[in-house]
């Protein structure tokens, strides 16, 4: 039973097709790259299989539930989560506040009403943050950490969620040479009940990091396959790497 299967996934903006026809599968633990160049369809694909955009056509089954008419809660009940391109966090909350957002599913809408979280949560919250190096730094705003240990929090509250599949969109962007290293490095930490695919432009970190490789372009599959196969086929050299 895969983790994830897309069957023929279609989506159009003002009649320009974004998604053609995109049929692929993931299975349970493994570790997938989408990549290709800008416009080639890899976040629209993303926000499909979440539900922030609705599909044309096709299938999205995650395990053996058929998720594509599902609304983004209940795919996220079903074990998806997902980090963004553009960091969604809440910089004037704490790194612990922001953990336990998501241990306890709230809105910032939500938390804004809520009477505040129990020893136990927060103590949920620190445990989460031990887990990505930043424990240390639970009680600090977010606005005062840096964009590295961002990326980390980010990463942090989707795995909170226990999540049987992770979408990670270009987790390694804006990062610096250091920085890659310590958000990679979580990343292969990552343990194997959860799937995780990921969206990347940083090719030498992210193919160390991927098992089977899916390039992207005008919104089709052009080439699928091991990092060699993928590296190694004249396609992905001509519309990705430039040769």
């Amino acid at each position: 039973m895969a983790a994830l299967r897309l069957q023929g996934l279609k989506k159009s903006f003002g009649g320009l097709p974004a998604i053609s026809d995109v049929s692929l599968v993931v299975e349970p633990g493994e570790r997938r790259l989408i990549i290709g160049p800008n416009g080639a369809g890899k976040t629209t694909l993303f926000n499909l299989i979440t539900g922030d955009l609705k599909a044309d056509a096709g299938g999205i089954f995650l395990f053996q539930d058929q998720i594509v008419r599902f609304p983004t809660h209940r795919r996220v009940h079903l074990g998806l989560a997902r980090t963004y391109q553009i960091i969604t966090l809440f910089p004037r909350d704490t790194l612990e506040h922001n953990i336990a957002l998501s241990l306890l599913g709230l809105s910032k809408e939500r938390w804004r009403a809520f009477s505040g979280f129990s020893k136990d949560i927060y103590h949920s919250a620190r445990g989460i943050l031990k887990l990505v190096g930043l424990e240390s730094s639970s009680s600090r705003l977010l606005s005062e950490v840096s964009y590295g240990d961002k990326r980390r929090v980010e990463i942090a509250m989707a795995l909170a969620q226990k999540p049987k599949l992770l979408l990670l969109d270009e987790p390694l962007a804006g990062l610096s040479r250091e920085e890659r290293g310590s958000v990679r490095a979580l990343i292969a930490s990552i343990p194997r009940e959860t799937t995780v695919v990921m969206i990347e432009h940083d090719m030498d970190t992210a193919l160390d990091l991927a098992e089977r490789i899916t390039v992207l372009h005008y919104g089709r599959v052009i080439v699928e396959g091991t990092r060699a196969e993928v590296v190694a086929d004249p396609r992905t050299k001509e519309i990705y790497l430039g040769h």
